[in-house]
């Protein structure tokens, strides 16, 4: 669970409200569920018109990402990768298929299937890259749908406080029911800047961290398995990938 997430959140809306109310504003008023449905209901709309079937559905998948991201140990997957080493200069290649069968993330899996089949070195690299290429991209693009609401929020919001002023000049003759249907009209802009810029924008920023992680993690698995391949040592292949450790696996980096 990313804490530092939840908190960011809570901080910026607690943050807002006792600004307002500090102003003598009454928070009451700042929930409307017409501007709401306005503003969520439009962006909502135009980023699914936007984006294809498969991108908004993993965007979707990827959302809990924010508050519990996957988690890659670095130092684990070098350890992970050293006695895949060990086992193969032991009992060779063919040590590893059963290992590859009950893998369950699929680059994992396919890098020592690789392996097994005797891959050569080009072709292993090859495949691996465009692997690594194509998740990344496909990661990337999905995560761009909430950096497009980011986007159309704002606007949708000028649209939904345009059309709460249309509305509120039916009570001209009526100063009192006039001045609120304007105040309801201004909450649309709120609610479109809001989303966008404490939601939407850092949502999207931090998927685009966390698929660089992800990314990385398994480009340092590919480059341990190749390696594996090239026939260097255990101690060879941690000196290798020493370098992808982070300030989060290694205290050392900031000494």
């Amino acid at each position: 669970m990313d804490k530092l997430a939840i908190f960011g959140v809570i901080l910026a809306f607690v943050a807002i409200g006792l600004g307002y109310t500090l102003e003598g504003g009454v928070l009451a008023n700042l929930f409307d569920l017409s501007a709401f449905i306005i503003v969520f209901g439009g962006t909502l709309g135009a980023v699914m018109l936007q984006a294809t079937k498969y991108q908004f559905i993993t965007a979707l998948k990827m959302l809990p990402w924010v508050v519990k991201p996957p988690k890659h140990d670095f130092s684990q997957g070098i350890e992970l990768v050293k006695n895949w080493a060990a086992k193969v200069r032991h009992d060779g290649y063919l040590s590893l298929e059963n290992l590859a069968i009950d893998e369950k993330d699929y680059f994992v899996s396919k890098g020592l299937n690789l392996l097994v089949d005797g891959s050569e070195e080009q072709q292993f690299f090859d495949t691996m890259e465009n692997e690594i290429l194509q998740r990344r991209h496909a990661l990337n693009e999905s995560s761009q749908v909430f950096h497009a609401m980011g986007g159309y929020s704002p606007t949708l919001g000028i649209l939904g406080a345009v059309l709460g002023l249309i509305q509120a000049m039916n009570f001209i003759q009526q100063p009192d029911m006039l001045g609120a249907g304007i105040a309801t009209a201004f909450v649309a802009t709120i609610y479109g800047v809001g989303f966008a810029n404490l939601i939407y924008i850092p949502i999207a920023n931090k998927l685009a961290n966390l698929i660089d992680e992800h990314c990385r993690y398994h480009q340092m698995l590919a480059e341990g398995m190749f390696c594996i391949l090239q026939g260097d040592s255990p101690n060879v292949i941690d000196q290798k990938l020493s370098a992808y450790l982070t300030e989060k696996n290694n205290n050392s980096l900031f000494r």
